[in-house]
């Protein structure tokens, strides 16, 4: 069996912390891509996104002081993330995303094939904006994202079992949204 490997986030912090910026670059190096995957689908804008981030990156350095290195770091940081790309999201003025147009249908894709998968992913935009921002931002880190609803109880300062309540309400409401009426009424 392999042997347990420690983590080398609070290694490194001491090392930031000693004024090593190699360091504070190895930090970012780890987890820049979850960082971003995070604040993307927060702010659904790759630009805001990537600005986001660096500033993300800015507040670590700054806060570092105030993380305990007996706790891990991953979750201290992806919770940085999340409060500065909520907080963006509510600062800024964002462009909307264009959306697909109907009349563009994926490669390969009949018509009407095309346009019943244009009209889900519409239903599906539709139902998710219908959900509590809360809810939503639970849905997407952990479905799109893949995160523990343990890590996404630390990332948003909340208990695990009421993360897990909040995607089993928002499961809930999108599976009525998106049945179709006719099985709703038979």
């Amino acid at each position: 069996m392999g042997e347990e490997v420690e983590a080398p986030e609070p290694a490194l912090v001491a090392r930031v912390r000693a004024g090593e910026s190699s360091a504070f670059d190895e930090l970012v190096r780890l987890h820049v891509g979850r960082v971003f995957a995070i604040v993307l689908r927060v702010l659904g804008q790759r630009e805001d996104a990537e600005d986001v981030t660096q500033e993300v990156f800015l507040a670590v350095l700054e806060k570092l002081g105030s993380y305990d290195p007996r706790r891990p770091f991953a979750p201290w940081l992806y919770r940085i993330a999340t409060n500065r790309a909520l907080n963006a999201r509510k600062a800024r003025q964002l462009r909307r995303m264009e959306e697909i147009p109907e009349s563009a249908p994926a490669m390969g894709d009949t018509p009407d094939v095309a346009t019943a998968k244009v009209e889900e992913r519409e239903r599906l935009a539709r139902a998710m904006l219908e959900l509590p921002e809360k809810q939503r931002l639970i849905v997407k880190l952990f479905e799109l994202e893949g995160f523990s609803s343990v890590e996404i109880g630390s990332m948003l300062g909340m208990a695990d079992g009421t993360v897990r309540w909040h995607l089993l309400k928002a499961r809930e409401r999108l599976r009525r949204a998106l049945t179709p009426m006719e099985e709703r009424h038979p």
